[in-house]
């Protein structure tokens, strides 16, 4: 495998990996404030599905993205609803959140578009196009330099650059902030932010809104940018790969950063069979590279990766004492 071979799979790395990467940040907020929430998956299909559908109607990249983070948010207050007002099994009403996400995405796109649950194939504006940073192309021949800006660096959409500016954004607020002592404490001693006078439900639902916004982006990332639309069940497990990466990042931003892009390593080798082939000498099933993110899923999951404790308080909600 050459220089340039690998170059362009690490920029296909940094395009698989950001809706991992949004996503697990969302979960980052959720389950740093208490909340256990399996139901990324749906959040992220529910804007994917609004995205698109907006995006084709309207001829606006922008204002599908905004439709879905508009739908993710919907479906992160119905999440706080049963689990923060009504104080049900979170982990439950995430998994619900995800096949009532997985039916009405399918429903909605058929009545709109009737092109079995897709909507119609999107360009020009209607989609977030790549960017080309300056010196780029002029710097693409230049030994080891050129091709690792023009093939890694450059070439992505404005979400991309978005979500790894969010990294140093969330360490920021999480560790520098009044609001992320709070949250964090939240999930750590409810009880004792509690007697400090600060609402354990107020920073909880906070907390779920941020993961709305931010599992919106990664949906409308999914249907405008990364593909151009709208497909059935097109997350494809992305909601729990992230879950994944955020066990193995231990609950920290710039760990994310890494869990994340080694996912979209995997799926990056899984679109480049003719690369493991070269490497491993023999013929490689393509069933087998697609299944390698999830493997590596289940190996995190279930401990191989070292021990890591979760927030002390995540998944039980809060009762306040009288």
């Amino acid at each position: 495998m050459d220089y340039e071979t690998l170059m362009q799979i690490f920029g296909s790395t940094v395009r698989l990996g950001t809706p991992l990467l949004l996503a697990c940040l969302a979960g980052l907020f959720s389950e740093r404030a208490g909340i256990f929430d399996i139901g990324l998956e749906g959040k992220m299909l529910a804007a994917a599905m609004a995205a698109g559908s907006v995006a084709a109607m309207s001829g606006s990249a922008w204002i599908g993205l905004l439709a879905g983070i508009g739908a993710s948010l919907i479906f992160s207050g119905l999440h706080g609803l049963a689990s923060i007002t009504f104080r049900g099994n979170q982990l439950i009403s995430g998994v619900a959140l995800n096949f009532l996400s997985s039916g009405i995405t399918v429903l909605v796109a058929q009545a709109l578009f009737g092109q079995g649950g897709r909507t119609p194939p999107l360009d020009g504006a209607a989609r977030f196009n790549p960017i080309t940073l300056p010196f780029a192309e002029s710097l693409q021949d230049v030994p080891l330099i050129g091709p690792l800006y023009y093939q890694v660096i450059s070439g992505h959409s404005i979400l991309v650059y978005a979500a790894v500016a969010f990294v140093p954004l969330t360490w920021w607020v999480l560790y520098r902030t009044r609001f992320g002592l709070r949250l964090r404490a939240v999930g750590e001693n409810p009880a004792a932010v509690d007697t400090a006078g600060v609402s354990v439900v107020g920073l909880r639902y906070a907390a779920l809104a941020i993961t709305g916004v931010l599992c919106g982006i990664a949906g409308a990332y999914m249907a405008t940018a990364l593909q151009a639309g709208f497909g059935r069940e097109m997350t494809a497990g992305r909601g729990y790969i992230a879950l994944a990466a955020l066990i193995f990042a231990k609950w920290r931003p710039w760990q994310a950063l890494g869990a994340t892009m080694l996912f979209g390593f995997f799926q990056a080798l899984a679109l480049r069979p003719d690369v493991v082939e070269s490497i491993a000498r023999f013929k490689v099933p393509v069933s087998m590279l697609d299944a390698l993110p999830y493997i590596l899923t289940v190996l995190v999951l279930a401990g191989f990766v070292g021990k890591a404790i979760p927030p002390r308080a995540g998944g039980e909600p809060y009762v306040k004492e009288r």
